[in-house]
């Protein structure tokens, strides 16, 4: 029996269920989007609804008429920019806390 649950997004962002509603009241699947931008299967932007991958959320976002942060606030910033993700995000704040003069020192 395998248990195969949904990941989990931030509160702020859109449901996933809620991102197809909006495709589906356009006209829109996500087979028929990754056909026209020329992709050979749905599945790299299925993922995008969980997972973060810039092109295929702006894809997404296109489709329904607004700017990915207004989906996905999690992943940008209030200014339009993507926040850093993953290892990105782990260079940047080290970097940050550097320039800053917030370095941690080794015990």
């Amino acid at each position: 029996m395998a248990t195969d649950t949904a990941k989990k997004t931030s509160r702020d962002d859109w449901h996933p269920a809620k991102i197809k509603m909006e495709l589906h009241m356009r006209g829109i699947t996500l087979s028929g989007l990754a056909e026209a931008h020329g992709l050979t299967s749905s599945s790299t932007l299925s993922a995008a609804l969980t997972r973060s991958y810039p092109a295929n959320e702006r894809r997404i976002a296109a489709a329904i008429g607004v700017h990915p942060k207004v989906i996905w606030p999690s992943r940008y910033f209030d200014d339009g920019t993507r926040k850093p993700q993953g290892f990105r995000a782990l260079q940047c704040t080290a970097a940050d806390m550097a320039r800053n003069g917030n370095v941690r020192k080794a015990a």
